[in-house]
């Protein structure tokens, strides 16, 4: 196992990443001050994990929740089903609320920053993505019609507890769309990153636990530091985001369903970003082509075409792209790059320019 700490003064708090961490009792146990915890699952995970977790969390009242699978369960109804559960077993605010699963994180999570104003959790992250990304930087939040993780709160874990192992469970697909994320960072922060995930996508696609391992730490060692910086996202943390804005709105074009997973719609969308920022003058044209090889290389789309069924107009992109949150004064802000590891926020994008760039794209196959 190796930890490492997200510097936050008295919230900071640990991830521990390595194989066969999900037993790990030890892990748990400093978090069960209030001896009762709620483990929030979906159908997909809880057949494989949830004995397992609930043997590590072993002598704690238990109360076990079970929602559906995906994003689309990050809704209002599902999280009423969490606060009906909570209410039911007479869970109170010491209850150490458990996330189990990828999605599911950002669902309990939010569940816990608001019931009964506040409750700790853990996250179990138990696909890549998640891993990598989203169980880190206390980011919670539900899905609306109009928008992705548009209803949620700033809360943060307790402690990030990363199984490499549970990884061999996760379908090929859901690989794929996590190294979307993988990639991500070293795309917008670490160049050298980048050439060492060009020199292992074959054995993290192989789901070799060194390489995956070795990931995960990277990925988080750069969300940590940025999430240090800039808890709220007021500045910096911004940067995480590279693709986000044109991929949260092909996935919301989508109905967040399995058409297009987050981390496709994130693939297509970093593509948009390098070619963006290329038309700009900003990034050289070899290393866009280079991000579009390696997405291709990961099996991952890199064009609107590739989504399946009915493609979005570039009028339905920009539509959905002006109700990302980092809009502020009507003005749309979008994260692009002046090359491989330098990603930065453009505040004022001019968009008759953007506005022919997706016609473009819209058209392309």
């Amino acid at each position: 196992m190796e930890s490492l700490r997200v510097a936050l003064g008295e919230r900071a708090y640990p991830i521990h990443i390595g194989a066969g961490l999900l037993d790990r009792a030890d892990l748990y146990r400093p978090h069960l001050a209030g001896g009762s915890a709620a483990i929030v699952t979906n159908g997909v995970v809880a057949p494989l994990y949830l004995p397992r977790l609930r043997q590590a969390l072993q002598g704690a009242r238990l109360t076990e929740i079970v929602v559906p699978d995906g994003e689309q369960a990050k809704s209002w109804g599902t999280l009423e089903t969490v606060f009906d559960a909570l209410l039911e077993a007479r869970c109170g605010r010491d209850t150490l609320l458990v996330a189990g699963g990828g999605v599911v994180g950002d669902l309990a999570g939010f569940a816990a920053a608001v019931y009964q104003r506040g409750m700790p959790f853990l996250q179990v992250p138990t696909t890549l993505l998640a891993q990598v990304d989203s169980s880190v930087g206390g980011k919670t939040a539900i899905n609306h019609a109009r928008g992705k993780n548009m209803i949620g709160a700033f809360h943060q874990p307790r402690a990030v507890i990363s199984d490499v192992a549970v990884l061999d469970t996760l379908p090929d697909r859901e690989l794929r769309a996590g190294l979307a994320e993988v990639i991500k960072h070293g795309l917008g922060l670490d160049a050298g990153f980048v050439a060492w995930l060009e020199g292992n996508i074959e054995q993290l696609l192989a789901r070799d636990r060194a390489a995956l391992s070795h990931a995960v730490k990277r990925c988080c060692e750069l969300k940590a530091a940025i999430v240090a910086a800039d808890e709220r996202e007021g500045g910096v943390r911004a940067l995480l985001n590279l693709g986000h804005t044109f991929g949260h709105a092909l996935e919301a074009f989508a109905g967040y369903s399995d058409r297009l997973l987050h981390g496709e719609s994130i693939a297509i969308g970093m593509r948009l970003a390098f070619a963006f920022s290329v038309e700009r003058g900003l990034c050289p044209p070899g290393d866009a082509a280079k991000v579009e090889h390696h997405f291709e290389a990961v099996g991952l789309p890199v064009k609107i075409a590739a989504m399946p069924g009915t493609k979005p107009s570039p009028d339905e992109l920009l539509r959905l792209m002006a109700q990302d949150k980092k809009v502020k004064g009507g003005k749309l802000a979008l994260v692009l790059v002046r090359g491989i590891g330098q990603a930065f926020v453009e505040h004022d994008v001019p968009l008759p320019q953007l506005t022919a760039f997706l016609t473009r794209e819209c058209a392309a196959r």
